[in-house]
């Protein structure tokens, strides 16, 4: 226990972690992390898990070793968090699509069929209360649980999804962003993980390794509105 923690060498690392994460994570981030514990840390493997809800209980078990996702009141007092990126609400609509033309307006985005994201049914969100501020009420007609599922949906239908621009990054190929008229307050993706993990080196490490990676990867900033993805 009085020893000095030993210094990690990621090339003779042999562990596997598992990283709880939303759709849209792994597509947009996680080839450069694979590409990275290729280089450096040949023996390390990792376990992407699908994130159902904020509950921190895997964090407290053990189950899991690392997570992404919002702050919010689900998250347990206890559990550590770094800010990875923050990340913006997009809208996304199909090639050729009516709002692809002309400016589009609160009025005009409101008046579309809509696609909501929503992992636990919830009829409307966020952005349906901005709305609401300016007597504007958006016809939701499909609900589903990811981000992958809304976009696939967008791509070849009259709906119009409203969607994190980072975490869909690599998952809008064929569709086109157009400007979002409203103002939706930016959101901070983080990493979490528990805190009887803080001094375990090679966790350390590998919790640098992800911060890196989503630093590198979202440096290039906001994409260019009304553009094929």
């Amino acid at each position: 226990m009085l020893r000095p923690v030993a210094a990690t060498d990621p090339k003779t690392l042999t562990r596997a972690f598992t990283l709880r994460t939303r759709d849209g994570f792994i597509e947009t981030l996680g080839p450069a992390l694979l590409t990275r514990l290729t280089e450096e840390a040949p023996h390390v493997r990792i376990h992407f898990v699908e994130k159902p809800d904020k509950d921190s209980t895997p964090l407290r078990d053990g189950t899991i070793d690392l997570e992404t996702g919002v702050l919010g009141e689900d998250i347990g007092p206890e559990i550590r968090a770094k800010a990875l990126f923050h990340d913006r609400f997009v809208t996304v609509v199909r090639e050729g699509h009516p709002l692809t033309r002309g400016e589009v307006t609160s009025a005009r985005y409101a008046a579309g069929d809509h696609v909501l994201v929503s992992r636990r049914a919830r009829p409307q969100s966020r952005i349906d209360d901005l709305l609401a501020e300016q007597g504007l009420t958006r016809e939701i007609t499909v609900i589903v649980g990811s981000f992958s599922a809304a976009l696939a949906l967008t791509r070849t239908s009259d709906l119009i999804a409203t969607v994190p621009e980072i975490h869909t990054r690599d998952l809008r190929r064929g569709t086109v962003v157009v400007p979002l008229p409203i103002v939706v307050p930016e959101i901070t993706i983080s990493l979490l993980w528990h805190p009887r993990l803080d001094a375990d080196p090679a966790h350390r490490w590998f919790r640098a390794l992800v911060h890196a990676v989503c630093a590198k990867r979202t440096s290039d900033g906001p994409e260019t509105l009304a553009k094929s993805t």
